[in-house]
């Protein structure tokens, strides 16, 4: 038996762009969930310096294990040791972990719909049933402890995720206990991806550890250390499964890369660079809702973290990947069709990620607008 895994649809959207863009035509890229701007500094200082005078081979950094565990106390509150965290080549094979650690083929495991695409299909890939439950604005498009409750048979584990992908929503502390007290009661183990922990924009995103000890926590220097192509990433386990988890990535992934690991030990004590990615999101996040309203765009969920915005163009248009299609076409705004995140209800909401510079955002909602307010209203 072979899994079926659906297709990546902003991939597609992001071909078309780099198409476009070989042509000569100015192109805004809006489509991906990645920083705009390059790893911290002096974390590009020391991978110059390793790269002329150190042999890279394999290799997993104590020093980064030690200086991690701080980071995630720091964050946390939760005092966690060094031998709990594995590292991994970004967030996705640290998903993968997490999953073959808890679940086998034939388990349940419930997530959010909408939600971010590779969940979906990475539960199908290990041959796990993935239960989505429709989340709408009146849960802040984020899964509760009461649906959870509610499912009759429970599942083997939820996937949560604050701040979320593609909504930017952040579960609220009081949920977040609810939901680990649930989980308990009713057996589910909890996995909870914080690849956005860091970037929020009123109140912080509480991490599920602070909740549930025993809870698989996902994370990269992606995001908030704006080192996606760097592709470094760690898993937290509890203490007995700090055997298997290891286990896993050893035979499946190796290490990660071990320049990565040198700049990612250095851009941990970035704050106050990478502090001001997020004021430049802040401003971005402003500038995209105070131009959605001549855009024609009211219903959106509230983007609490993250930097995305998912608005529901579905008085527009019943085909959001052809939808986005066009609008980069027309105007060279490359964005994110709901499809992707949402199989169901997604062909009528779209995705902007504002983690682009603020020059780029500002000609973007100029090219825009315009073109929003020549879309014929569905009937």
């Amino acid at each position: 038996m072979i899994a079926h895994l659906d297709p990546f649809h902003a991939i597609s959207v992001s071909a078309l762009a780099q198409r476009l863009a070989a042509e000569g035509r100015s192109i805004i890229r809006m489509e991906f969930g990645q920083p705009s701007t390059g790893a911290p500094a002096a974390a590009l200082a020391r991978a110059r310096a390793v790269l002329e005078g150190e042999d890279l081979g394999y290799w997993e950094s104590p020093a980064l294990l030690q200086r991690l565990a701080q980071y995630m106390g720091d964050t946390t509150g939760v005092q966690i040791a060094p031998e709990q965290i594995v590292l991994t080549c970004g967030a996705s094979p640290a998903l993968v972990i997490a999953l073959s650690l808890r679940f086998g083929p034939g388990a349940r495991v419930a997530l959010a719909r909408p939600g971010y695409v590779a969940y979906r299909n990475t539960l199908r890939a290990l041959f796990i049933e993935p239960v989505e439950l429709p989340c709408g604005p009146e849960v802040g498009y984020q899964i509760t402890a009461a649906a959870l409750a509610a499912l009759d048979p429970a599942p083997d584990g939820v996937i949560i995720a604050s701040p979320a992908n593609p909504t930017g929503t952040v579960i609220v502390p009081g949920e977040m206990a609810a939901i680990a007290a649930v989980c308990r009661a009713r057996g589910i183990h909890i996995v909870s991806d914080e690849i956005y922990q860091g970037i929020t924009y009123d109140a912080p995103a509480l991490s599920m550890l602070a909740f549930e000890p025993d809870a698989l926590i996902v994370n990269s220097f992606s995001k908030y250390f704006s080192m996606p192509g760097w592709r470094l990433g760690w898993i937290t386990v509890p203490a007995d499964l700090v055997g298997a988890a290891r286990a896993r990535m050893g035979n499946l992934f190796l290490t990660p890369p071990s320049l990565s690991q040198h700049a990612g030990l250095v851009a941990l004590d970035c704050r106050e660079e990478l502090d001001g990615h997020i004021r430049t999101y802040a401003r971005n996040r402003d500038l995209l809702l105070a131009a959605l309203p001549a855009m024609g765009l009211a219903r959106i969920a509230p983007p609490d973290g993250a930097f995305y915005v998912y608005a529901d163009v579905g008085h527009l248009t019943g085909d959001s990947m052809a939808f986005c299609t066009q609008l980069l076409q027309d105007t060279g705004v490359a964005t994110a069709p709901g499809i992707d995140f949402d199989p169901a209800d997604g062909h009528r909401f779209m995705r902007f990620s504002f983690a682009v510079s603020t020059p780029l955002v500002e000609e973007a909602i100029t090219r825009m607008v315009p073109w929003f307010q020549a879309q014929k209203v569905l009937a």
